[in-house]
């Protein structure tokens, strides 16, 4: 963990070190990214406003109103970005309806609750990428082109519409994965309202398309549902998209991802973690914003690769959370910090009414550390995200925050479950050495058979067991889960060695919890409380280091119910390719830390 908190903590004196070996062992035309790592703290904080992204409607209108499928064409373009005043225009890869109109992160797409969305999703890549693209890993491997493919985070879909990590294809269809079948995907946005994201998901190659800028907002509305809450609603000036990620550039504003990796005789670039230096919400480096005295809605959303936000606001000003992820909460809850992990989505209330009038400025900041949750006792810097100028002027505010928000999503049961499964988290190392080679789930590689296989119209309880020192953000497709509790385990070195029986270096090993006395060694183990922000249907679950974490995963639409749906979902959850689970920490899933699921039925 020493020489992972090290990387973490981007000391420039390494980051330019790393830099001076970087064209040496570059495959692609990632030498062009300038001369020199720069001095995050010559950029000046608080000089650009806070971009509103673009707006694309999932929706069409049709005859007296009615809303109908929306028809849209979403391109990934080689272009420029300006993500600071005093920075060139950076290259990256940015989706928009043209190369002129693209943007970092993507244009916002509000879709409405049970309103399909069709989306052609093109590629206009170069031959060859920008940054290092690591070919030692499980990785897409075309004959030419960037490869890529987009999955829907949070959304209810078929798997040929999912994004499979297989699925990818390059410029004019050069090369395609195995599972390629069209670039046209349906969204039926039959699903609660609440917060998505779409992004890069191509095999081996995540973590570097979404750093060049692959990534954007999506929306699913409920009008009527929503606007009987009372809270702003609906996007414009008081309900606004958050996307915060961190980047380090060079010093002719080039986007910078180290080149060497932690073991380049294994993995010649990826290392366990990126991490930079620079905060970047909605494409501009530590913004400003201009608010009133009122409440504004923020639906905050970590992209970045790694990086872990524990989130709080200076003048005491406090966060009133209304839906976690993809789903409202049943009640709002009040807290005064907050920790985001990366792919995590919180939907906040802040009202600016209640900062002092003595005071002109709230700052947005974080105070996690990198890696994330550090060594024992370590104390992380307190960074910067954003400011909020806050008017002097009062004024009167429509909108409220209810007692209740929507309490109709059933109540998480442990009885429901049909099977447990266990999920153990693996990091192997050189041997000799404490650097990572890479990671796996239960053991497995990624292209290793299916050995989860639920069924439709069912819940599970996993028992999520983390074997390593890493906070790992879980992601399953497909699902929502709650999280009903997480145990520390006790003699943790000598259950982990248990595990990993022969395969200390590798893959498969002995990877039974059973025989390796589980329930002694959680005996007596610290319980951790869930916090209460995150205690309704997720899509994402931080999953702490030494610790099992119990899962209750529904296999079944949140509303069926109200629905109909006897627990099957409105289209064929059997065919095509299938789901996937996986770590979201971007470059843990680029190397294995993923692993494929079938649903059946």
């Amino acid at each position: 963990m020493e020489v992972r908190r090290f990387l973490g903590a981007c000391l420039l004196v390494s980051a330019a070190w790393q830099f001076v070996f970087q064209a040496a062992v570059l495959a692609d035309d990632s030498d062009k990214q300038g001369a020199g790592l720069l001095d995050a703290g010559r950029l000046e904080k608080f000089v650009d406003k806070l971009p509103d992204m673009p707006v694309l409607r999932g929706y069409g209108v049709g005859e007296g109103g009615m809303l109908v499928a929306g028809e849209l064409t979403v391109g990934m373009y080689d272009t420029t970005w300006k993500f600071h005043r005093d920075l060139p225009a950076t290259r990256v890869f940015a989706f928009g309806t043209s190369k002129e109109t693209a943007t970092v992160p993507g244009p916002t797409i509000f879709a409405t609750r049970g309103v399909p969305t069709h989306i052609t999703w093109t590629n206009h890549l170069p031959p060859r990428h920008f940054l290092p693209w690591d070919r030692s890993l499980a990785t897409a491997r075309p004959r030419t082109g960037v490869p890529t493919v987009v999955h829907l985070h949070g959304g209810v879909q078929q798997s040929t519409s999912d994004g499979h990590s297989m699925a990818w294809f390059t410029s004019g269809f050069s090369s395609t994965g195995p599972h390629f079948s069209s670039p046209s995907y349906s969204y039926p946005n039959q699903q609660p309202p609440g917060n998505l994201w779409y992004h890069d998901h191509a095999m081996g190659l995540t973590r570097v398309n979404i750093l060049a800028g692959l990534l954007g907002a999506y929306r699913v509305s409920d009008p009527a549902a929503e606007a009987k809450l009372g809270i702003p609603t609906g996007g414009g000036e008081f309900d606004r998209n958050l996307v915060l990620f961190d980047r380090d550039f060079t010093r002719d504003g080039a986007l910078f991802m180290n080149a060497t990796g932690n073991n380049p005789t294994v993995h010649p670039q990826w290392q366990p973690e990126y991490f930079g230096s620079v905060v970047v919400v909605n494409g501009k480096a530590w913004p400003f914003l201009r608010v009133r005295r009122r409440r504004y809605r923020f639906r905050i959303l970590n992209a970045s690769n790694a990086r872990f936000f524990k989130l709080s606001l200076s003048g005491g000003l406090r966060f009133v959370h209304v839906g976690s992820d993809s789903v409202y909460l049943a009640k709002p809850v009040v807290t005064d910090e907050f920790l985001l992990a990366p792919s995590e989505m919180a939907d906040v209330v802040v009202d600016f009414a209640e900062t002092a009038t003595t005071s002109g400025a709230v700052v947005l900041r974080s105070d996690a550390p990198a890696p994330y949750p550090g060594d024992p006792g370590e104390k992380a810097d307190t960074v910067a995200v954003m400011k909020f100028v806050v008017s002097r002027k009062p004024e009167h505010d429509p909108s409220s925050v209810p007692a209740v928000l929507m309490p109709q999503y059933p109540k998480p049961d442990v009885r429901e479950a049909v099977l447990t499964r266990r999920i153990a988290m693996y990091e192997y190392t050189k041997n000799g050495t404490d650097e990572p080679t890479h990671l796996y789930l239960n053991g497995r590689a990624y292209t290793d058979p299916v050995t989860e296989t639920p069924r439709e119209g069912t819940s599970e309880l996993w028992e999520v067991i983390n074997l390593t020192d890493d906070n790992h953000p879980l992601h399953v497709h497909l699902a929502v889960f709650a999280a009903l509790e997480q145990r520390s385990l006790r003699s943790v070195d000598e259950f982990r060695e248990c595990m990993r029986g022969s395969a200390s270096g590798g893959a498969g090993g002995r990877n039974d919890a059973e025989a390796c006395g589980l329930p002694q060694h959680l005996a007596g183990g610290r319980r951790h409380a869930v916090p209460r922000q995150e205690r309704g249907w997720k899509n994402v679950f931080k999953v702490r280091p030494s610790t099992v974490t119990t899962l209750l995963v529904r296999f079944r639409p949140l509303e069926e119910e109200a629905e109909g749906r006897s627990g099957r979902f409105p289209f064929d959850v059997t065919a095509g390719p299938g789901y996937v689970y996986h770590c979201h920490i971007l470059d843990h899933e680029d190397n294995e830390m993923m692993r494929p699921m079938k649903i059946v039925r």
